[in-house]
């Protein structure tokens, strides 16, 4: 049964890949990513070889206790990244428990996260190779800490699947884990100097979780190597026992899962106001705008979009704060605007079967294009004035600010006509409605990158007579420039923005139908 459950593993993700060769692209990208960072840190392992024993047990158990510390976070925020072995879907089977157990746990190997996490635990074996004792230790400790990795993540996601089956239990989780990757980078600088200024502190405290559930399984190739071999024995019954213990909460876990599987409907609610329906014109562009509006406020795979954007001004001012230089506080609003005038790029992909109404409606395609952008600019408009605004208020560059809104509104205006175009012409992958905003499901991965990465190029391309003007500006400090590109900002964008969603409403009544068959096998 346990073969049969790593079959079935493989064979789905073998049936995915073949579904279109542009998953296989993708995952191929996935593939060269992760075996970069794969790469880099087995060379570190080995290069600790004959680095000094202290700082080489340092080294593994801080990294270990992260890593471990990592597979049982990460699910919490994204549980339903892979559920391709879902223990929801063997309720109605009758597989003994622990055929069940060893075969779900041995499939979370199967896949870029597990294999990775495997080849980095096994070159600590080689970072131990001083000698027979320390580089088989090191080995027990990398097979325990792998299967420890892959239990921890499954008690997680089993104890968190009635929680991961409310909506909004996923909306904020997604959107609440964005918020740390977005910051990364000032994040990691600021460890890095936290870490540069109390570098006595590290190997105490990797000598701390050693004893812990976290770091003891990473330090055994160490202690044997340092005469310690009592104290790595103490250590391996500490690894063992965790790994014990986190398989029996799992046992008790998914027993109860299996006989009570986690309700995902929704509640029925009384009818009420129509809310921004009913504030919005009773035309078919207003109806189409209030849907949207209502997407962008409570659907995530919008809200991300909406939580990156504010955290730009940061990201900037910290780079600033770096260089001592603040000038790319300048792209604040125009990256800004980019942000959001392409996020609607792919709003027919996030409708996905929803989009049956407007066809079934007969809404017109001039209609359906002018009320998304419309909704996307109801807000995306004042974060630019605001950003622009802003950046001359802080480097009290206020002579700039007729080039800075010129630049940006001409973004905005141009990227989402633009956008218009590109979602009545293409559909893409996206994660499906209620789904976390990080799973993507199988799709034409490769036609995705495609559309994405020229519709931006074309959009730079129509941009140009705004970059050049603010270009010059920067150059010459002529406020002549500035002004000029407000005025070519405003009415070649809007020019654009016109064209575009004439354009899109032209293709979207054409090829409706061709593009709701699409969204079906998207899915």
């Amino acid at each position: 049964m346990v073969a049969h459950l790593l079959r079935l593993k493989l064979t789905l993700l073998r049936n995915g890949l073949r579904r279109s060769p542009w998953q296989l692209v993708g995952m191929a990208f996935g593939g060269l990513y992760a075996l970069g960072v794969v790469g880099a840190l087995v060379v570190a392992l080995v290069l600790l070889r004959r680095a000094d024993p202290e700082l080489a047990q340092t080294a593994v158990v801080l990294g270990g206790s992260a890593a471990l510390l990592g597979w049982g976070i990460v699910p919490v925020a994204a549980s339903a990244v892979d559920m391709t072995l879902d223990p929801a879907r063997f309720t109605t089977s009758a597989i003994p428990m622990r055929q069940l157990l060893t075969g779900l746990a041995l499939g979370g190997l199967i896949g870029i996260p597990g294999i990775a996490t495997a080849l980095v635990a096994l070159a600590t074996v080689w970072t131990w190779a001083r000698g027979p004792l320390p580089a088989v230790a090191a080995l027990v400790g990398a097979a325990v800490g792998v299967l420890s990795c892959i239990v921890l993540s499954r008690v997680v996601t089993t104890a968190t699947a009635s929680l991961a089956a409310s909506r909004r239990f996923k909306d904020a989780s997604a959107i609440v884990f964005m918020v740390p990757l977005v910051l990364m980078g000032p994040i990691v600088a600021g460890v890095g100097r936290g870490v540069s200024a109390s570098t006595d502190f590290l190997p105490e405290l990797a000598g701390t979780l050693s004893w812990t559930p976290l770091g003891a399984v990473w330090s055994l190739g160490g202690d044997v190597a340092a005469g310690r071999p009592a104290e790595a024995a103490v250590k391996l019954l500490i690894a063992l026992a965790t790994l014990a213990g986190l398989a029996w909460c799992w046992k008790l876990l998914l027993e109860r899962a299996l006989v009570n599987p986690p309700y995902a409907g929704s509640g029925s609610r009384k009818g009420g106001k129509l809310g921004l329906l009913g504030l919005l014109p009773a035309t078919p562009a207003g109806a189409v705008t209030a849907r949207a509006l209502i997407y962008w406020l409570r659907d995530p795979r919008y809200a991300g979009s909406l939580v990156v954007v504010p955290l730009l001004p940061i990201l900037l001012v910290f780079q600033g704060s770096q260089s001592g230089d603040y000038g790319t506080l300048a792209f604040a609003a125009p990256l800004a605007a980019f942000l959001l005038a392409w996020s609607i790029s792919a709003d027919v992909s996030y409708d996905n079967t929803a989009f049956a109404l407007h066809l079934a409606t007969g809404v017109k395609g001039t209609d359906d294009r002018l009320g998304r952008a419309l909704a996307c600019l109801a807000f995306a408009l004042p974060v630019v004035l605001i950003f622009a605004v802003g950046q001359c208020f802080f480097t009290g560059s206020w002579d700039a600010l007729p080039g800075q809104l010129g630049l940006s509104l001409g973004i905005l205006f141009t990227g989402l006509g633009l956008s218009s175009v590109v979602s009545a012409r293409y559909t893409v992958a996206v994660p499906l409605p209620g789904d976390s905003p990080f799973k993507k499901p199988p799709g034409n991965v490769g036609q995705t990158l495609a559309v994405q990465f020229a519709g931006m190029g074309i959009l730079s391309l129509l941009v140009l007579p705004e970059v050049g003007l603010f270009i010059a500006q920067l150059v010459t400090g002529n406020p002549v420039f500035g002004w000029t590109n407000l005025a070519v900002g405003l009415m070649l964008g809007l020019a654009l923005f016109g064209a575009g969603v004439r354009l899109g409403g032209k293709w979207l009544d054409a090829r409706g139908p061709e593009l709701l068959a699409q969204l079906n096998v998207n899915r």
